[in-house]
C-alpha cells in the first residue's frame, strides 16, 4: 500500500480597504469582477470560468500555467461551492484544487468584511488539507496575501 500524507493548516489573514463592505462585497460576488482580480494572472492564462454566487452554487475555474513557472503546460482547475452568503458581510465557500486532473488540496474558505469609519476591515481565515504533490500551506497563504493584494488594486482602479 502507498502511504499518503495530509498536511492540515489554519491560517487567518487581515486588511483593510478604503471602500465600502459593499464595495468589497461586490468583487467577489460579481463573476466579471472576481475573475479580473483573482483569475487572471502573468503566470497563468485563464482557460474557463464560471460562477453561480448563491447558496450551494459555486465556480469552475480551469486555468494553463505559462512559461517560467515550475508547473509550465500544466492546467489547474478549481471547483468550489458556496456554503454560506450573507450580503455585504460574510461568504464561505468549500473548494478543491487539482493539478493535471489529480486533486492535491481540499479547503473551506471565509470571507467576513466589518464596516468601519475608513471603509471595511476584511478577515480571511483559511482552513485546508494539503494532499500529495501539493504546494503546502506556506504558499497557500502566500498566494492568498497575493490575491488580496490584487483585490485591493482592484477596488482603488475600480473606484
Amino acid at each position: 500500500m502507498e502511504k499518503t500524507t495530509t498536511v492540515h493548516s489554519t491560517f487567518s489573514l487581515e486588511r483593510s480597504f478604503k471602500a465600502t463592505p459593499e464595495r468589497v462585497f461586490a468583487a467577489f460576488a460579481d463573476p466579471a469582477s472576481k475573475s479580473r482580480w483573482n483569475y487572471t494572472s502573468e503566470a497563468s492564462e485563464l482557460l474557463h470560468h464560471e460562477a453561480d454566487f448563491r447558496v450551494g452554487g459555486g465556480e469552475r475555474v480551469k486555468m494553463k500555467f505559462g512559461a517560467g513557472t515550475p508547473i509550465a503546460g500544466m492546467t489547474i482547475t478549481l471547483e468550489s461551492v458556496y456554503e454560506d452568503i450573507v450580503p455585504n458581510q460574510r461568504m464561505v465557500w468549500a473548494y478543491r484544487m487539482a493539478l493535471d486532473g489529480k486533486t492535491f488540496s481540499t479547503a473551506l474558505a471565509t470571507v467576513e468584511l466589518v464596516k468601519m469609519s475608513a471603509g471595511t476591515d476584511l478577515l480571511f481565515t483559511h482552513q485546508g488539507a494539503y494532499f500529495e504533490g501539493a504546494d503546502g500551506p506556506e504558499m497557500r497563504k502566500g498566494g492568498w496575501v497575493e490575491l488580496l493584494e490584487r483585490l485591493e488594486q482592484f477596488i482603488v482602479q475600480s473606484s
